[in-house]
């Protein structure tokens, strides 16, 4: 029965998807345990759950202060910050003999409603400690040649440290200089007729108008 290793090398953004996606180069090796001749894999159905895992690194003054609203006060933070769910993908992965490399391609949100995009916004560079968790099934091929099924181990893991900065370069394809709130529709029915009865030519023109009178009245 075959046993498979998984490792991330590398991440990219993908330049022309339909949103916003984040392929990680994926290495899956066959274990050669040195008793048994390896059997050639005709498909793997993979499943991968990435985490993320904030309490991994460290954090400046003006990331901590952008941070507040997911992990509360600094001095909290040992019990507050966790780990954190990313996203879940799957792939099917071609035939192969000893190892191959796939492209994992993880959609990525710009909602500010989902702790992972707030979290990733607050971030200013280093990197970010992911961890993969994989589960599926392999299909492969028997010393008589016959198909055969097997679950991968619920062990199997890998790391990786992606860089803000490839974060970052991400966002500038899709939305350069630009972010994307998600209102509910009777708040935005608010703020459309805030704009138009003033004649704005922009939504920008409209909270930098509302920005500018709340702080008016309550100065920083």
């Amino acid at each position: 029965m075959p046993d498979l290793d998984f490792q991330v090398q590398s991440a990219a953004a993908v330049p022309y998807a339909a949103a916003p996606t984040m392929a990680f180069k994926l290495k899956i090796s066959q274990v050669d345990d040195g008793k048994d001749a390896l059997n050639p894999i005709h498909s793997v159905s993979l499943r991968c759950q990435i985490r993320l895992e904030p309490a991994r690194r460290k954090y400046s003054r003006a990331e901590q202060e952008r941070l507040f609203e997911l992990f509360g006060e600094p001095s909290r933070w040992g019990q507050t910050v966790k780990t954190m769910l990313w996203s879940h993908v799957s792939v099917v992965v071609p035939p192969f003999g000893v190892e191959t490399v796939v492209d994992l391609n993880v959609p990525c949100t710009t909602d500010f409603n989902i702790a992972a995009a707030k979290y990733f916004y607050a971030l200013e560079d280093g990197l970010v400690p992911l961890c993969f968790l994989f589960s599926g099934t392999i299909f492969y091929a028997d010393e008589q040649g016959a198909l055969q099924v097997s679950q991968i181990n619920w062990e199997k893991e890998s790391s990786f440290r992606l860089p803000v900065a490839t974060w970052k370069q991400m966002m500038d394809i899709y939305y350069p200089n630009a972010a994307w709130l998600c209102l509910h529709k009777d708040v935005f029915d608010r703020l459309y007729r805030y704009k138009s009865e003033r004649a704005m030519s922009s939504w920008e023109q409209a909270l930098e108008s509302l920005l500018a009178s709340a702080e008016a009245k309550h100065p920083v």
